[in-house]
């Protein structure tokens, strides 16, 4: 099972001072963590389909990323999961044969949620299982590591 998803930049993601901009680094996330989604829970669509909303997002940027033709890795896995939520961790680097450079780690912590009801829900027990097989450790963050 795959960890990692390779996502195009576009031009539009460079600011003012010709790097992706911070906020484009959200649509990055999203693009991988959809990507992932789909090849992680299969047939089992319940994860997009019946819903799963953000509830908080956390990024460290550690290297400047300017718009090239070359996608960027973006390596993913889930770490803390619970009864409705779980968190996935990330990273932002070069895909092989490009460099090696770390621009950013991330992590974002999600609700299973019922649109229908307009309420959270409980994860499967088959979206639970496949998220502790994915499952690594918390996001090394610096502020972490003090």
């Amino acid at each position: 099972m795959t960890r990692f998803v390779d996502v195009a930049l576009r031009w539009s993601d460079m600011d003012a001072y010709a790097h992706v901009n911070n906020v484009q680094f959200l649509r990055l996330l999203e693009d991988a963590r959809v990507a992932a989604f789909d090849e992680w829970f299969g047939q089992d669509r319940t994860m997009l389909e019946t819903g799963v909303l953000v509830a908080r997002h956390e990024i460290e940027y550690l290297a400047p990323l300017t718009f090239r033709h070359a996608p960027v890795r973006i390596c993913l896995w889930p770490t803390k999961i619970s009864g409705a939520s779980f968190d996935l961790a990330y990273e932002v680097r070069d895909p092989d044969g490009i460099g090696e450079q770390l621009y950013a780690r991330a992590e974002t912590s999600l609700v299973a949620y019922d649109f229908p009801s307009a309420s959270p829900r409980r994860l499967s027990a088959t979206e639970r299982e496949r998220l502790r097989e994915l499952a690594g450790d918390p996001v090394p963050f610096r502020w972490r590591r003090r």
